[in-house]
Protein backbone atom coordinates (compact mmCIF):
# COMPACT_ATOMS: atom_id res chain seq x y z
CA UNK A 1 0.00 0.00 0.00
CA UNK A 2 1.33 3.63 -0.88
CA UNK A 3 2.80 5.14 2.02
CA UNK A 4 2.04 8.66 0.97
CA UNK A 5 -2.23 8.09 1.41
CA UNK A 6 -3.20 9.89 3.96
CA UNK A 7 -3.56 9.15 7.33
CA UNK A 8 -7.59 8.63 7.34
CA UNK A 9 -8.08 7.18 3.89
CA UNK A 10 -5.27 4.60 4.40
CA UNK A 11 -6.99 2.78 7.86
CA UNK A 12 -10.21 2.90 5.62
CA UNK A 13 -8.87 0.77 2.94
CA UNK A 14 -7.20 -1.61 5.71
CA UNK A 15 -10.34 -1.62 8.32
CA UNK A 16 -12.26 -2.79 5.20
CA UNK A 17 -10.14 -5.39 4.12
CA UNK A 18 -9.82 -6.44 7.39
CA UNK A 19 -13.20 -6.89 8.20
CA UNK A 20 -13.94 -8.66 4.75
CA UNK A 21 -10.90 -10.83 5.61
CA UNK A 22 -13.13 -11.88 8.78
CA UNK A 23 -15.88 -12.26 6.79
CA UNK A 24 -14.19 -15.30 4.80
CA UNK A 25 -12.69 -16.75 7.54
CA UNK A 26 -15.96 -16.93 9.59
CA UNK A 27 -17.94 -18.20 6.03
CA UNK A 28 -19.55 -15.39 6.79
CA UNK A 29 -21.84 -15.50 3.52
CA UNK A 30 -23.16 -18.97 4.97
CA UNK A 31 -23.27 -18.48 8.91
CA UNK A 32 -24.43 -15.19 9.21
CA UNK A 33 -21.35 -14.33 11.84
CA UNK A 34 -21.30 -10.78 11.07
CA UNK A 35 -23.82 -10.23 9.13
CA UNK A 36 -26.49 -11.12 11.36
CA UNK A 37 -25.15 -8.36 14.21
CA UNK A 38 -22.88 -5.56 11.75
CA UNK A 39 -25.10 -5.42 8.43
CA UNK A 40 -27.58 -2.99 7.77
CA UNK A 41 -30.95 -4.49 8.72
CA UNK A 42 -34.67 -2.71 7.50
CA UNK A 43 -36.69 -0.86 10.58
CA UNK A 44 -39.50 -3.21 12.80
CA UNK A 45 -39.62 -6.28 14.27
CA UNK A 46 -36.46 -8.52 14.33
CA UNK A 47 -36.87 -11.77 12.21
CA UNK A 48 -36.06 -15.08 13.29
CA UNK A 49 -34.88 -17.64 10.56
CA UNK A 50 -32.93 -20.80 9.84
CA UNK A 51 -29.72 -21.38 8.39
CA UNK A 52 -28.84 -24.01 5.72
CA UNK A 53 -26.88 -25.99 8.62
CA UNK A 54 -30.21 -25.84 10.63
CA UNK A 55 -28.64 -23.09 13.10
CA UNK A 56 -31.84 -20.51 13.85
CA UNK A 57 -31.11 -16.49 13.61
CA UNK A 58 -32.48 -13.76 14.86
CA UNK A 59 -31.94 -10.18 12.83
CA UNK A 60 -32.83 -6.98 12.52
CA UNK A 61 -32.06 -3.07 13.30
CA UNK A 62 -29.79 -1.85 15.53
CA UNK A 63 -28.77 1.54 15.46
CA UNK A 64 -24.34 0.82 15.31
CA UNK A 65 -25.49 -0.74 12.02
CA UNK A 66 -25.63 3.05 10.73
CA UNK A 67 -21.78 2.68 10.40
CA UNK A 68 -20.88 -1.23 10.50
CA UNK A 69 -22.57 -2.11 7.51
CA UNK A 70 -19.74 0.67 5.74
CA UNK A 71 -17.06 -1.87 6.70
CA UNK A 72 -18.93 -5.36 5.09
CA UNK A 73 -19.01 -6.31 1.85
CA UNK A 74 -20.56 -8.99 -0.23
CA UNK A 75 -17.88 -10.28 -2.21
CA UNK A 76 -14.48 -10.02 -3.64
CA UNK A 77 -15.49 -7.87 -6.69
CA UNK A 78 -17.84 -5.30 -4.40
CA UNK A 79 -14.73 -4.73 -2.19
CA UNK A 80 -12.42 -4.11 -4.66
CA UNK A 81 -14.57 -1.72 -6.95
CA UNK A 82 -15.02 0.15 -3.61
CA UNK A 83 -11.02 0.41 -2.22
CA UNK A 84 -10.51 1.10 -5.67
CA UNK A 85 -12.15 4.51 -5.53
CA UNK A 86 -11.07 5.14 -2.11
CA UNK A 87 -7.81 4.57 -3.05
CA UNK A 88 -8.49 7.14 -5.84
CA UNK A 89 -10.39 10.13 -4.43
CA UNK A 90 -9.90 9.63 -0.83
CA UNK A 91 -6.41 10.82 -0.70
CA UNK A 92 -7.53 14.09 -2.45
CA UNK A 93 -10.40 14.35 -0.38
CA UNK A 94 -8.79 14.06 3.02
CA UNK A 95 -5.98 16.74 1.42
CA UNK A 96 -8.36 18.95 1.11
CA UNK A 97 -10.44 18.57 4.08
CA UNK A 98 -7.95 17.85 6.53
CA UNK A 99 -8.39 14.34 8.37
CA UNK A 100 -10.62 15.51 11.10
CA UNK A 101 -13.19 16.77 8.67
CA UNK A 102 -12.86 14.00 6.28
CA UNK A 103 -13.85 11.56 8.51
CA UNK A 104 -16.48 13.89 9.89
CA UNK A 105 -17.68 13.34 6.18
CA UNK A 106 -17.36 10.17 5.23
CA UNK A 107 -19.39 8.74 8.14
CA UNK A 108 -21.87 11.27 7.61
CA UNK A 109 -22.17 10.00 3.88
CA UNK A 110 -22.68 6.96 5.00
CA UNK A 111 -25.06 7.18 7.95
CA UNK A 112 -27.19 9.62 5.14
CA UNK A 113 -26.79 6.39 2.70
CA UNK A 114 -27.60 4.19 5.29
CA UNK A 115 -31.03 6.20 6.21
CA UNK A 116 -31.61 6.42 2.99
CA UNK A 117 -31.57 2.82 2.31
CA UNK A 118 -34.04 2.52 5.59
CA UNK A 119 -36.45 5.00 3.89
CA UNK A 120 -36.56 3.16 0.52
CA UNK A 121 -37.06 -0.51 2.32
CA UNK A 122 -39.23 1.01 4.54
CA UNK A 123 -42.04 2.78 2.12
CA UNK A 124 -41.23 1.53 -1.21
CA UNK A 125 -39.30 -2.69 -1.31
CA UNK A 126 -41.00 -3.34 1.35
CA UNK A 127 -38.39 -6.43 1.18
CA UNK A 128 -36.46 -7.56 4.64
CA UNK A 129 -32.57 -8.36 3.08
CA UNK A 130 -29.68 -6.54 4.76
CA UNK A 131 -27.24 -4.34 3.40
CA UNK A 132 -23.51 -3.90 2.99
CA UNK A 133 -21.20 -1.98 1.34
CA UNK A 134 -18.61 1.50 1.97
CA UNK A 135 -20.15 2.58 -1.54
CA UNK A 136 -22.85 5.50 0.16
CA UNK A 137 -19.47 6.75 1.57
CA UNK A 138 -17.81 6.15 -1.46
CA UNK A 139 -20.48 7.78 -3.61
CA UNK A 140 -19.80 10.96 -1.33
CA UNK A 141 -16.19 10.94 -1.82
CA UNK A 142 -17.07 11.16 -5.84
CA UNK A 143 -19.61 13.58 -5.20
CA UNK A 144 -16.93 16.15 -3.50
CA UNK A 145 -14.87 15.22 -6.18
CA UNK A 146 -16.41 16.34 -8.83
CA UNK A 147 -17.98 19.52 -6.77
CA UNK A 148 -14.23 20.72 -5.81
CA UNK A 149 -12.31 19.58 -9.02
CA UNK A 150 -15.32 20.30 -11.73
CA UNK A 151 -12.86 20.39 -14.17
CA UNK A 152 -10.42 17.72 -13.60
CA UNK A 153 -10.82 14.70 -16.32
CA UNK A 154 -12.29 11.87 -15.41
CA UNK A 155 -13.42 8.08 -17.94
CA UNK A 156 -15.21 5.10 -16.90
CA UNK A 157 -13.53 1.76 -17.19
CA UNK A 158 -16.07 0.77 -19.80
CA UNK A 159 -16.38 4.27 -21.45
CA UNK A 160 -12.77 5.22 -22.13
CA UNK A 161 -13.45 8.95 -23.53
CA UNK A 162 -12.55 11.60 -21.00
CA UNK A 163 -14.90 14.04 -19.36
CA UNK A 164 -15.23 16.50 -16.55
CA UNK A 165 -15.76 15.74 -13.15
CA UNK A 166 -18.55 17.60 -12.53
CA UNK A 167 -20.44 16.03 -15.45
CA UNK A 168 -18.70 12.43 -14.84
CA UNK A 169 -20.65 12.61 -11.47
CA UNK A 170 -23.96 14.36 -12.61
CA UNK A 171 -23.88 11.77 -14.95
CA UNK A 172 -23.38 8.65 -12.93
CA UNK A 173 -25.98 10.27 -10.37
CA UNK A 174 -28.71 10.38 -13.09
CA UNK A 175 -27.63 6.66 -14.06
CA UNK A 176 -27.96 5.67 -10.34
CA UNK A 177 -31.43 7.60 -10.31
CA UNK A 178 -32.44 5.86 -13.30
CA UNK A 179 -31.47 2.35 -12.22
CA UNK A 180 -33.24 2.83 -8.49
CA UNK A 181 -36.22 4.03 -9.87
CA UNK A 182 -36.68 1.02 -13.04
CA UNK A 183 -35.44 -1.48 -10.50
CA UNK A 184 -32.58 -2.31 -12.76
CA UNK A 185 -30.02 -4.32 -11.53
CA UNK A 186 -31.92 -5.93 -8.50
CA UNK A 187 -29.72 -6.40 -5.12
CA UNK A 188 -27.62 -3.18 -5.23
CA UNK A 189 -28.85 -0.11 -3.32
CA UNK A 190 -28.77 2.75 -5.87
CA UNK A 191 -31.03 5.12 -3.69
CA UNK A 192 -27.91 4.80 -0.89
CA UNK A 193 -25.60 5.61 -3.35
CA UNK A 194 -27.49 8.45 -3.82
CA UNK A 195 -27.95 8.94 -0.26
CA UNK A 196 -24.21 9.12 0.02
CA UNK A 197 -24.11 12.09 -2.64
CA UNK A 198 -27.15 13.89 -1.03
CA UNK A 199 -25.26 13.46 2.79
CA UNK A 200 -21.96 14.84 1.02
CA UNK A 201 -23.98 17.68 -0.95
CA UNK A 202 -25.52 18.99 2.78
CA UNK A 203 -21.66 18.88 4.38
CA UNK A 204 -19.86 20.20 1.60
CA UNK A 205 -22.70 23.50 1.19
CA UNK A 206 -22.53 23.61 5.46
CA UNK A 207 -18.79 24.20 5.07
CA UNK A 208 -19.20 26.95 2.73
CA UNK A 209 -21.73 28.48 4.69
CA UNK A 210 -24.68 28.06 2.15
CA UNK A 211 -26.93 26.18 4.56
CA UNK A 212 -29.38 27.97 7.46
CA UNK A 213 -27.13 26.58 9.91
CA UNK A 214 -23.76 28.12 9.66
CA UNK A 215 -20.38 26.59 10.45
CA UNK A 216 -18.11 29.04 13.16
CA UNK A 217 -15.65 29.34 9.86
CA UNK A 218 -16.07 28.56 6.22
CA UNK A 219 -14.07 25.55 5.83
CA UNK A 220 -14.70 25.57 1.59
CA UNK A 221 -15.38 28.29 -0.62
Amino acid sequence: MPTDLPVATRNLLIANVVVFALQYLLHDSSTFALTQHFALWPWGSDVSGALDDGQVVTVGFQPWQLVTYAFMHGSFTHILFNMIALYMFGGTIERTFGTRNFVIYYFVCAIVAAVAQLIVVQWFTHGFYPTIGASGAIFGLLLAFGMLYPHEKMMLMFFPVPMPAWLFVTGYAVIELFLGVTGTQAGVAHFAHLGGMVGGYAMIQYWRGKLPIKPKRLLLR
